[in-house]
Order: structure tokens, then sequence, then C-alpha cells
């Protein structure tokens, strides 16, 4: 594991009852443990599901491709342009 920092959390009374029931159940060897743990799991879960939401759109891309819904790179530019009224700001 690599450097540590110190966040400081407070936790509602029955939130630190359940954290330390777990720590004396003998899973973690104490409650920094066991909320870094779930953490740990949490981040990776929302890693998992970005790289699953990237993977969808590259499938959508690559079946764009093949069904021929494509458009010239500096049209496709001129058109992300108008749509974000950025195309006004160049003309000035």
């Amino acid at each position: 594991m690599g450097k540590t920092a110190q966040i400081v959390i407070n936790l509602e009374p029955n939130l630190e009852e359940f954290v330390r029931d777990e720590v004396k159940r003998g899973s973690f060897a104490s409650g920094s443990e066991y909320i870094e743990n779930i953490l740990r799991e949490r981040y990776e879960d929302d890693r998992v599901r970005q790289e699953q939401e990237l993977a969808d759109a590259l499938a959508v891309g690559r079946e764009d491709i093949k069904a021929g819904r494509v458009m010239p790179l500096d049209e496709a530019f001129a058109k992300l342009r108008a749509e974000l009224g950025l195309d006004k700001l160049r003309a000035k």
C-alpha cells in the first residue's frame, strides 16, 4: 500500500456501533481498516462501471462505423462548434 492520509469522519451513534461490532468480530483490525475496505470496494466498483460505460460507448461507435453513420472530421467539429455556440464566437 502506498502513502496514506488521515481524514477525520463523524458517525452517527448507530453507525459507530456497527463499525465497532465489525471490528469486534475480528474481520478488521480497526474501524479505519473497515471503512477503508468499504471505500476501496466502492472505488473499484466505480472504476469497473466506468470501464464498462466506455466499452459500451466504443461498441456503439463501432456499430455506427459499420452502418456508415460517419462524417468527415472537419464537418463533425463544425457541427459541434455550432451546437455549442462557438461558431458565433469565432466569427467575431
